[in-house]
């Protein structure tokens, strides 16, 4: 008898089998739920055939724990391995819903903690396709090991790879605060949700009825919690974006972004910057039409869209360099800072520094968000955090004043004196302690109040306040600022400004890591 032909037969055989386990039959049972098979969405998010798989043919450690049968598929319920997303390295674990509904236990655990490693040991991203129904009951606190195991490995990884989470399914209980963890978290609408405890619970704890979308689905999380950072309609957009998202960031902390070449080489109609902002100070106007005219062509992809809409986050390029954007939003709130819109931006600015990305503030910001609800929540420590990503943010920062910028939100929104490059400001920008309104009603209180039209005088102090005490010049010729800008001109003093602290270095005192205000 051929021994190696025996050999090589018993190869093909567990081959055969793995093919047979990982068959159509499969892909038809999550079709049918309006979900993708976790080899489907890998296959979606690598380039062709770049795909390696790693401990394929693993199987549970616990088959028969007397608490029921643990299914001895290949994998134990995920698929882990690396491959190329435009040509970069990412590494990727996926969990597949048809092997006991994707829940874990240690061996499943051990799979996405071993590509955790990996990741983190040759500096490249992770990714992790989320489809799981949590811990593994049959094997008790193994189960609960491997979660914390995976938990602690998202910690050491932050700030040093780009970790993302893609919820195409559940994920419940202690499963949900591994993406808490990592940079940014992907939902997909109607097949999508979080939470810690489910509907049944909040029914018999506090006896409120509420559905899987209401506690924890994609809208949800988008709109209320600020969870998810990105929702799509399906999972095949969702990893589009998931790979667009990727392609903003370096590999590492220790690389910087990759260049890409506008695409786009149309001059844009930048003298549209001037006329953007009302003459009428209090009028509304959308920030996003100043960053379409500043930025490279089509390239603003922007994060937590539904979340605290006040502030606008996101990424985009400048003459082919990926930047990270935060502009107050004057058409909601006016543009006022809050509690959410703080831990919003402070969260993103935060990002941007660990992975080297420059950041570009449009600033229009009549205040913080007044009211007994934002005090007695502590605005003042959320706020603080806006205050203290921006100062101890190193990565080029640069401020460009549109309009409003008062008070105390004037100082926590990246400027000069905690640590801001370059401050510009156009022609319409106000810089005062507070709005000219306010300011006359306290400074002239006794001259108003005493004249026949008192509605008239005020109008007429603010005016005079605006004209001699907020103007931006007065800021210009103390120094404050470092040039009022024509709006026209803001692409190109950019582009020069940011090339200019291309190698830009902060010397940081010695710590251990400074106690940010959470």
């Amino acid at each position: 008898m051929d021994v190696n032909g025996k050999i090589y037969k018993d190869f093909l055989s567990r081959i055969e089998r793995f093919k047979v386990q990982n068959g159509p039959d499969k892909n038809k049972k999550q079709h049918l739920k309006g979900k993708l098979h976790a080899r489907e969405r890998i296959a979606l998010l690598f380039d062709k055939n770049s795909f390696e798989e790693l401990d394929a043919f693993v199987t549970s450690a616990t088959p028969d724990t007397g608490f029921g049968k643990i299914d001895e598929a290949f994998g134990d319920g995920v698929v882990i391995g690396h491959g190329r997303v435009n040509g970069r390295l990412v590494y990727v674990y996926s969990q597949d819903f048809t092997v006991m509904g994707g829940s874990l236990g240690a061996v499943h655990a051990r799979k996405i903690m071993k590509v955790q490693e990996l990741a983190l040991r040759v500096g490249a991203p992770i990714i992790g396709l989320i489809d799981s129904g949590g811990a593994r009951i049959q094997e008790g606190v193994a189960s609960l090991a491997g979660y914390t195991s995976i938990f602690h490995n998202n910690i050491r990884s932050s700030g040093v790879i780009p970790q993302i989470s893609v919820i195409l399914g559940p994920a419940a209980g202690g499963a949900v605060y591994s993406p808490a963890l990592t940079d940014f978290v992907f939902m997909t609408k109607k097949t999508s949700y979080m939470f810690l405890t489910g509907p049944d619970v909040v029914k018999e704890v506090l006896n409120e009825v509420v559905t899987f979308d209401e506690l924890g689905g994609a809208e949800t999380h988008a709109r209320k919690s600020g969870v998810a950072n990105f929702i799509y309609e399906d999972e095949e957009n969702t990893i589009l974006g998931v790979k667009k998202l990727l392609s903003f960031f370096p590999s590492n902390n220790l690389e910087n972004p990759p260049y890409i070449e506008p695409s786009s080489k149309k001059e844009k109609d930048v003298d549209k910057l001037r006329l953007i902002v009302p003459d009428d100070p209090n009028k509304p106007y959308d920030v996003k039409k100043v960053i379409e005219l500043i930025i490279d062509q089509d390239s603003f992809f922007e994060a937590s869209e539904l979340f605290a809409p006040n502030i606008v986050t996101g990424f985009a390029r400048l003459n082919g360099k990926a930047i990270g954007i935060v502009a107050n939003q004057p058409k909601i709130l006016a543009g006022v800072i809050d509690i959410n819109s703080s831990n919003k931006a402070a969260r993103f600015v935060r990002f941007c520094d660990a992975f080297n990305i420059p950041l570009l503030v449009l600033e229009d910001v009549p205040g913080f968000l007044p009211g007994l609800n934002q005090e007695h929540n502590g605005i003042i420590k959320h706020g603080a955090k806006l205050l203290f990503a921006f100062s101890e943010a190193t990565v080029p920062k640069i401020t460009v004043i549109l309009r409003k910028a008062y008070g105390g939100a004037f100082c926590v929104m990246n400027s000069k004196n905690i640590g801001g490059d370059y401050n510009f400001a156009w022609p319409t920008a106000e810089i005062a302690v507070m709005g000219p309104e306010g300011a006359v009603s306290i400074l002239y209180r006794k001259e108003i109040q005493s004249t026949e039209d008192p509605k008239k005088l005020k109008m007429e102090f603010a005016a005079k306040y605006r004209h001699e005490v907020a103007n931006p010049y007065i800021a210009d010729e103390k120094g404050y600022i470092d040039e009022v800008i024509d709006p026209a001109d803001t692409r190109k003093k950019l582009i020069i400004a940011f090339e200019t602290l291309e190698n830009k270095h902060v010397d940081q005192p010695e710590r251990k890591h400074g106690n940010i205000p959470l």
